[in-house]
């Protein structure tokens, strides 16, 4: 029992010993202090959460409104615009048809962003150690390249992961008050399909979703934070004080990279969210079309989902949605990144150790 007690002893010295060892490191900027690093993490996720939260309901009904002029039925046109088409949902569907789909949207979002912010971070961190290491140059910087390769590798694990909950959401957007079957929500959306149409169908229209994402949130995070970079070092037109930008730079920033990146990426959406439609045994009229103009969409795959829709519609349709989703995307992709920055700074995810 004594040898015991004095094992317990010196185990006990030697945790202290090194416990203080670290706080004397941490104080002196050689680690960081694994309970801060976790702290770090978890606001960095909740930051990123509320930046998507926030920015997709400011926006759903242009998002709603894209997403039905990119599926409905070309031979039973009920939307030939982005203002008619609107003011036909308010008029047909009130004031909560306009944010149908919103509360599914932003129960994937907030977890998508989040992933999607704090990919990006250790991704860059992960990136930027390899290339000092590779160069040998302790005082490198990702270059835009490096940049994207962060954001592309970011956008596809969080799209991955919440994958599901985006191809419900497609459907319960485009479902009207007279469509044939209602889904009740999120999770009565997934078990039916579920049940319906096999585990595979939670994830049609993948592939486009994956292809699409390197262009769409590569460019995003590459064009903002290089913009920021140079207006830092360059500091054009007086714009930037004390290295920080202004709210007001920081959204025109992420209003460029939000235009860039959805111009690329867009024909690869529109694929992606047609596929999303197919096998739908009761799909809302708004895609299955109405009467003799009634059929189902099939697709055997994106090549063949691009071919058909540019052989019947022509190559514009590719491009179908593209007027509310440029409304849209620049504010959402703008709010996002200084929501994102706003929230980090509140919360004060760079926490530094004084003696």
């Amino acid at each position: 029992m004594a040898s015991e007690d004095v094992k317990r002893s010196e185990t006990a010295v030697s945790t202290i010993v090194n416990l203080a060892e670290e706080a004397k490191l941490a104080r002196e900027g050689v680690v960081k202090a694994p309970s801060l690093a976790v702290l770090s993490v978890c606001k960095s996720l909740v930051a990123g959460g509320v930046a998507g939260g926030v920015s997709r309901t400011a926006v759903a009904p242009l998002e709603r409104m894209k997403i039905l002029l990119q599926v409905q039925n070309p031979h039973n046109i009920k939307y030939s615009g982005t203002v008619q088409g609107l003011k036909y949902i308010w008029r047909s569907e009130g004031f909560r048809g306009l944010f149908k789909g919103n509360g599914t949207n932003c129960a994937r979002i907030v977890p998508n962003s989040a992933v999607k912010f704090f990919s990006y971070e250790q991704a860059s961190k992960g990136i930027l150690w390899m290339y000092r290491e590779k160069t040998g140059n302790e005082d490198a910087q990702l270059t835009p390249l490096l940049r994207l390769g962060a954001g592309a590798c970011a956008g596809i694990i969080a799209m991955s992961a919440t994958y599901p909950m985006d191809m419900v959401r497609g459907r319960i957007t485009v479902q009207t008050e007279s469509s044939p079957y209602q889904y009740r929500g999120m999770f009565h959306a997934l078990s039916t399909v579920l049940r319906e149409e096999g585990p595979r169908a939670l994830y049609k229209g993948w592939l486009p979703s994956v292809i699409g994402v390197v262009p769409y949130v590569g460019l995003n995070f590459a064009v903002y934070e290089s913009l920021k970079d140079w207006l830092i070092k360059s500091r054009p037109f007086g714009l930037v004080q004390d290295t920080d930008l202004s709210v007001t730079t920081r959204l025109a920033c992420g209003a460029a990279a939000g235009t860039v990146g959805q111009t690329v990426a867009y024909p690869l959406d529109v694929i992606r969210r047609r596929m999303q439609m197919v096998g739908w045994s009761h799909a809302a009229s708004v895609v299955a079309g109405e009467g003799r103009s009634k059929a189902p969409l099939e697709y055997t795959g994106m090549v063949d989902a691009f071919r058909k829709t540019v052989r019947h519609e022509g190559f514009g349709a590719l491009y179908k949605g593209l007027v509310p989703n440029s409304v849209k995307v620049v504010p959402s992709i703008a709010i996002a990144f200084v929501t994102y920055e706003m929230v980090k700074d509140i919360l004060g995810v760079e926490i530094r150790i004084s003696d």
